[in-house]
């Protein structure tokens, strides 16, 4: 049994929404979640940016004493995740869009994938999408989205999803989340859209985090209540300590 913390890293605070529910499976385990808002937005970044970014999180983690990471960034999973996996002895676990959801839940619905333009165009992302390709989904890359919800701008975010979403409205039945800042916005999402049903891959990666940890022989022996411990990487102290306030809100 080992008690050392599991590692968060996002882009942003986007991935709260992965550890909400992580929280909900491990009530016990520790956390330390590292929000890159110095280096937001990842999908508009080369590969190489990305996974020498994410190479120094992991590193910086490693010094933490997690025992585990949880790549809580569709975008970071898809460029960085087999990097990572080969550089480092310690589990990584990976989110990737739930377009298999769709597939096994409504697969013949009109779907509409949104994700950020790097997971989109990401070789691990046309493989899974290829897979399970049901003829009747759209792709949406949706540039500077997770930048928007960020800023916690209420009013930017409508205005963006009015625009982007015109041609879709009265047209999906599934909309895929492919982005972990996505899920937090979306009431905003079906008051364009309306009825609609949402996937995230936020439950499925948690799962996987459990058994991972079971069969490695990593879960908490405490009983204690989950120890979360945040961080963001930007230098300025009122975009941390905004950041930081906006993170624990989203996490009740």
């Amino acid at each position: 049994m080992n008690n050392n913390p599991i590692g968060f890293l996002d882009s942003g605070i986007g991935g709260v929404t992965v550890l909400r529910e992580a929280v909900k499976l491990l009530p016990n385990e520790n956390y330390f979640f590292f929000s890159d808002s110095a280096h937001n937005p990842y999908g508009d970044k080369t590969d190489e940016e990305i996974i020498a970014r994410c190479d120094e999180i992991v590193s910086l983690m490693l010094q933490k004493n997690c025992k585990a990471v949880v790549l809580a960034c569709n975008t970071a999973s898809a460029k960085a995740g087999s990097f990572l996996r080969e550089k480092y002895s310690l589990p990584i676990i990976a989110i990737e869009p739930a377009y298999k959801m769709v597939h096994d839940i409504n697969p013949d619905g009109a779907t509409l994938v949104m994700a950020t333009k790097g997971t989109i165009e990401s070789e691990k992302f046309h493989r899974l999408f290829y897979k399970y390709y049901n003829e009747n989904t759209a792709l949406m890359p949706c540039v500077g989205l997770a930048d928007i919800i960020e800023q916690g701008d209420k009013e930017k975010i409508k205005a963006y999803l009015k625009e982007a979403l015109s041609d879709y409205v009265g047209l999906i039945d599934n909309v895929v989340l492919g982005c972990t800042h996505y899920p937090l916005i979306k009431d905003e999402i079906s008051a364009v859209l309306g009825d609609v049903k949402f996937f995230d891959g936020s439950v499925g990666v948690s799962k996987q985090l459990k058994r991972v940890l079971a069969k490695d022989d990593l879960l908490s022996s405490s009983q204690a209540p989950a120890s979360i411990e945040f961080f963001d990487s930007s230098t300025d102290e009122t975009t941390r300590i905004a950041k930081q306030k906006r993170f624990f809100e989203f996490l009740k």
